[in-house]
């Protein structure tokens, strides 16, 4: 009896030096062709984005092991002495476990936790469209190297559209992640990352962060979102007054054209100053609304002012042109920097003012068809 007593003391106690406690990572990594002696290194980035190496352990027979314990998931990577790729995985409390290859260390397979099979999945999900990419290049660098000396921009545009469809194809793809892992970490890394876009997309980023877990937003990187999107979406101190029931400031500005357009020249029974940018993705989704609603009402008195927040004229103008707004347009091309911008307090675009046919601002930011019932109950 005392023997098989002493079996099962023996298997308890082998199992449990495997096992992780609750509040405990162990992270068990297997890497052929490494001396012995060599070392394995955690990193992480700090504040300013620089790594920092937080632990390290010698590899002996080819393994190593980490043990700690982890108050909130993070992005850490890992670094083996002599191989120059870093391996980056999610530390969490768990058993984790990493079988890598020193000549592929990125493509190395994460298991034993939820955020780390995650990962998995979201990773290969990118690798395949990056292997899309990738032949895309392949199959078409000579062709853009031949249309780049004989300045053939049809060919040139044709190719940067076809590949910009990966791109787009990336982003697809992140949100359909996010809006289906609210439990997932990595859903808020990849909000975080939106806020990086030229134009972050402010309504897609609070509706993602909205539909988080409370345990995922309570990380650090879910509270840095709820941070962010405070400071985005706090009201701007204008110039002047530019609330509902103000008059209007004027301004002017140059048109396309090299011509100097006020608004108080441009006025209509109602109008619409719209403040955009031709890089401005939600900007462009909505200008189709904006010519429709034009067509429909500028004959009954509705004019359009669009303030351009661009800094490259041959772009502002291109988009113009493409989006066919027929309107009166001005810019100083100087970015959110713009003058306009500053007397109107904009922080975000797209942003409107719509102005009845005194000056007076009676409404701003609709779109759509809540701009539209806007306008025709002014033209009434």
């Amino acid at each position: 009896m005392k023997k098989i007593l002493l079996v099962i003391t023996a298997i308890t106690v082998l199992i449990s030096c495997n096992k992780a406690g609750e509040n405990e990572y162990i992270v068990t990594g297997t890497i052929k062709g490494i001396a012995d002696g060599k070392t394995a290194i955690l990193e992480v980035q700090d504040e300013t984005g620089a790594l920092k190496p937080v632990d390290t352990v010698k590899i002996e027979k080819e393994k190593f092991t980490f043990k700690g314990s982890a108050k909130e998931p993070e992005m850490y990577l890992l670094s083996i002495e002599t191989v120059s790729d870093k391996l980056p995985f999610i530390l969490e409390n768990g058993d984790i476990e990493m079988t890598i290859n020193k000549d592929s260390i990125g493509i190395t397979k994460i298991t034993g936790t939820y955020n780390n099979e995650e990962l998995n999945s979201y990773k290969a999900k990118g690798m395949a469209i990056q292997k899309k990419m990738m032949k895309f290049q392949k199959d078409n660098t000579a062709k853009m190297n031949q249309a780049q000396q004989t300045k053939d921009t049809v060919v040139m545009n044709s190719l940067r559209k076809e590949y910009s469809k990966f791109q787009e194809e990336f982003i697809t793809q992140s949100d359909a992640y996010v809006a289906s892992h609210p439990k997932a970490f990595i859903s808020a890394l990849i909000i975080e990352g939106m806020f990086n876009q030229m134009a972050p997309d402010i309504d897609k980023i609070k509706k993602f962060y909205n539909g988080l877990d409370k345990e995922v937003k309570d990380t650090k990187h879910g509270k840095k979102i709820k941070k962010q999107l405070d400071e985005l979406t706090k009201p701007v101190a204008a110039a002047v007054n530019v609330g509902v029931g103000s008059a209007a400031p004027d301004f002017s500005a140059p048109s396309p054209e090299g011509k100097t357009v006020s608004l108080k020249q441009s006025m209509g029974k109602v109008t619409v100053v719209d403040f955009w940018a031709s890089w401005c993705k939600p900007c462009r989704a909505e200008n189709p609304n904006m010519v429709a609603l034009y067509k429909e009402f500028h004959a009954k008195g509705l004019n359009i002012v669009g303030v351009s927040l661009d800094e490259d004229a041959a772009k502002w103008k291109d988009a113009i042109a493409k989006d066919k707004l027929t309107w009166t347009h001005v810019s100083n091309l100087k970015n959110f920097e713009d003058p306009i911008a500053t007397l109107y307090g904009i922080k975000l675009i797209p942003s409107t003012f719509i102005l009845d046919a005194s000056g007076k601002i009676v409404a701003k930011d609709l779109r759509g068809a809540e701009l539209k019932a806007k306008v025709a109950e002014l033209l009434k």
